[in-house]
């Protein structure tokens, strides 16, 4: 069925872009197509070869034969994503219309782009895909039956297929037959838009139009734009027409059906985290919150993989194997194995994965209500408790400042942690004002009488550059003793600027770690980093005061001196 790969790239792409509309039916088209499947529905026509639903292995193949990709000794694909290595979050766009207007959270997360717009960067993506090669993989979102939306992925690139088989659900070949897609997402890295000609800003982008059901990615290869550009829609779509919670979170159950949520941006260990072996894995990053309880949106794991080894997270690293795709990684000389710790193409290295490379996992990826819920900040100042346990008022403030600092990395001259607030733990994927989901938490935690957990991943005895990051086996054991309920009858200690409560001990963990202050050799430096920490809590919480209830605010760290 692949007898044209090879062949394809070496023919002409104007002799195919010239085929009339006799010759185009008679298209080559390989793999399952479901019945009356027609992209010109989308404004697609003049294909060149339509490659439908392949086998990971036949897009594998693809990508290989195509010179874009190389087996790694794992048995996994490694693959380059171009110019962008990760999301461009200024380039994404929303359509602006009767059904947007007075919904949409605008701003600097969800930029303006008029119908007009959209409609003349889908024509000339369409223009473009003439005459090439397609890869068409249809797919589904949420895990609960009621939920589900049907999707079509048509991508440039074989390894963006592929992308989508591993992260989305996949349907058997009885759904394909009749299968009707809800959303389509159009994929060309290759096709480049002209900037404010276009009404984008430049020649990447990221669009959706909500009201056609449609998503535009162009000019990057970063795949994770894709699974981004439909938990966006997920989040517009399900919190005000269907009642259910989105989160940009993890979740595993225990063997005693105790659900568990972790909530974290990139690099604070959520996917490590939940990736539990005495836990069933749930999914790693997108899920919803309804009356009957949490599902996966996913089919798959998109896990950084910097500083990967076997031994801190052994989930991860044997789900690295033939189906995977690893991005913008760097081989050890020679070899054709991979350097973790390399991050000179960049320190978001990636692989995707098919949730069942993980063999602890829940089937369906379905779970009860959650009884923990935990907040999971890679504090690089190093003055919040490694673990806490927060208040009502506390939870939803944390959840609505969704903090975490990240270290200064190699840019030139900066030596200081810098912290990042990103509203629900996941601004840049909020269609939606953020606190339409925190009011939506506070509801669910409050209904189901949840414990709320701020576990502080990063640093101890001191900021970075002073201090030590907290090593993932304390991580671990307190997070386990949180959901064993051993902490429930322990004596807390209040944290003085921050008012959380923290534990004075826990079972595998140094008591003395548990106190952030006293891990600090100089506590006047301690007390002046935490009042600098609490006035950027309050600066940034500054925008949300309006729509916060008396219990939110009441929760602010006390910053004695304003700034």
């Amino acid at each position: 069925s692949l007898r044209s790969i090879v062949a394809g790239p070496r023919r002409e792409s104007l002799e195919r872009a010239t085929r009339t509309e006799n010759q185009q039916n008679l298209m080559n088209e390989f793999g399952t197509k479901p019945k009356n499947a027609d992209l010109k529905k989308i404004g697609l026509s003049n294909l060149g070869d339509a490659y439908w639903n392949l086998e990971p292995a036949e897009l594998i193949e693809s990508t290989i034969l195509s010179g874009e990709g190389v087996f790694a000794d794992s048995g996994a694909l490694a693959i380059e994503t171009g110019e962008f290595t990760g999301r461009s979050p200024k380039d994404k766009f929303c359509v602006k219309d009767a059904k947007t207007e007075g919904t949409v959270w605008w701003g600097d997360v969800n930029y303006p782009l008029s119908a007009e717009k959209f409609d003349r960067i889908h024509e000339k993506m369409c223009a473009y895909l003439m005459g090439r090669d397609v890869f068409i993989k249809d797919a589904m979102a949420c895990a609960a039956p009621t939920y589900r939306m049907n999707l079509r992925v048509v991508a440039e690139k074989p390894w963006s297929a592929l992308f989508a088989s591993n992260m989305f659900l996949r349907p058997t070949h009885a759904e394909l037959d009749g299968f009707e897609p809800e959303w389509h997402i159009l994929c060309a890295p290759g096709f480049r838009a002209e900037g404010a000609k276009d009404g984008v800003r430049q020649h990447n982008f990221a669009a959706i139009d909500f009201s056609r059901k449609i998503i535009l990615i162009g000019g990057t290869g970063y795949t994770g734009e894709i699974k981004k550009g439909i938990f966006t829609v997920l989040n517009y779509v399900l919190p005000q027409e269907r009642g259910v919670l989105s989160m940009h979170c993890s979740a595993n159950i225990g063997k005693d059906g105790d659900t568990a949520v972790f909530f974290g941006l990139s690099g604070t260990g959520k996917t490590t985290l939940s990736a539990d072996p005495e836990r069933r894995l749930i999914g790693d990053d997108e899920h919803g919150w309804s009356d009957d309880g949490v599902f996966n949106f996913e089919g798959g794991c998109y896990a950084k993989c910097i500083d990967l080894s076997a031994e801190k997270e052994p989930q991860i690293w044997s789900a690295i194997k033939f189906g995977s795709i690893l991005e913008n990684i760097v081989f050890d000389g020679d070899t054709t194995s991979v350097d973790f710790a390399d991050g000179s193409k960049t320190e978001n290295t990636r692989v995707s994965y098919p949730i069942h490379h993980i063999d602890n996992i829940a089937v369906p990826s379905i779970g009860g209500h959650p009884k923990n819920i935990f907040f999971l900040t890679c504090d690089a100042y190093g003055v919040l408790p490694p673990i806490s346990r927060l208040t009502p008022g506390q939870a939803m403030y944390h959840f609505i400042s969704g903090y975490t600092a990240k270290v200064a990395g190699t840019e030139a001259g900066v030596t200081e942690p810098q912290s990042t607030f990103s509203a629900c733990f996941g601004k840049a994927f909020l269609p939606l004002h953020p606190t339409k989901y925190a009011d939506m938490l506070g509801e669910k935690m409050k209904k189901h009488d949840v414990r709320v957990w701020l576990v502080n991943t990063g640093w101890s005895g001191g900021a970075y550059g002073t201090g030590e990051r907290m090593k993932l086996k304390f991580t671990r054991a307190m997070i386990s003793a949180a959901l064993k309920g051993e902490l429930d009858g322990v004596e807390y200690k209040q944290h003085p600027v921050f008012g959380m409560s923290f534990p004075a001990v826990c079972p595998n963990v140094p008591a003395e770690i548990l106190d952030p202050r006293g891990t600090w050799k100089d506590k006047n430096a301690y007390d002046n980093t935490a009042e600098k920490l609490a006035r950027q809590f309050n600066d940034n919480f500054d925008k949300y005061k309006e729509g916060a209830s008396a219990e939110i605010l009441a929760a602010a760290p006390k910053a004695a001196v304003k700034a």
